[in-house]
């Protein structure tokens, strides 16, 4: 039985990692160059896999103020994101869920910080079981398996009980690593990336109700 739903946040809660790539995009076409997903796709759901400033003066083949262009790209990254709503279905699982008496939570390489100020503005920093990030520290940040099995060991739950929903690769390797059934939700920027190691990949929540959702789980594990 399906006891906790545990949700990455940047990109499958709020689409804050769709605006990270568009700044960065728009920060290196600002100097001539152009910014590929499949080199952007190292930096998604983990800390330190990818430096896009490096990769600017690499491409330009000359130094650039890396302060000045990091400082507008997070002003405009901020900004943006700061508007961004839940993505579609989110609000409808996070209210079946808690109906159904399961427990939700955030499992995110970011930090609680940031999490905490989308939570408030959202009006949802409530009811959450748990909330664990990386707050920095590659050290614990996804693709390793350790974010989740600290969100199962503090709600006590066992990772077959456990669903986690994903829109990186990286994302679903930690999930997978950990023994959970993970769904793949993608966004724009993760849609054009391979997520094949998902044990379910669905274009939106909205797709696939939560109770429709827990019958698929429960008929594969049955299998």
């Amino acid at each position: 039985m399906i006891e906790a739903l545990l949700f990455d946040f940047d990109g499958l809660l709020v689409d804050s990692e769709s605006v990270a790539f568009q700044t960065w995009q728009e920060a290196y076409r600002e100097h001539g160059a152009e910014l590929a997903v499949e080199r952007w796709a190292a930096a998604i759901g983990t800390l330190g896999g990818f430096d896009p400033l490096a990769h600017l003066e690499e491409s330009l083949g000359r130094a650039i103020d890396r302060d000045a262009v990091e400082r507008a790209q997070r002003e405009r990254e901020l900004a943006l994101a700061a508007v961004e709503p839940f993505r579609p279905g989110v609000a409808e699982y996070l209210e079946e869920a808690r109906d159904r008496g399961l427990r939700v939570a955030i499992v995110s390489s970011s930090s609680n910080e940031w999490i905490a100020g989308h939570l408030e503005r959202l009006e949802t920093a409530d009811g959450w079981a748990c909330i664990v990030c990386a707050n920095g520290d590659a050290a614990r940040a996804k693709p390793l398996p350790t974010l989740y099995l600290d969100a199962l060991a503090t709600l006590g739950v066992a990772p077959e009980a456990a669903i986690a929903f994903e829109d990186s690769p990286n994302g679903v390797a930690a999930a997978r690593a950990a023994g959970i059934f993970c769904v793949a939700v993608p966004n724009s920027v993760t849609a054009q990336l391979d997520l094949s190691a998902a044990d379910l990949l669905v274009e939106s929540l909205e797709d696939i109700p939560l109770r429709e959702l827990l019958r698929v789980v429960a008929e594969r594990r049955a299998a």
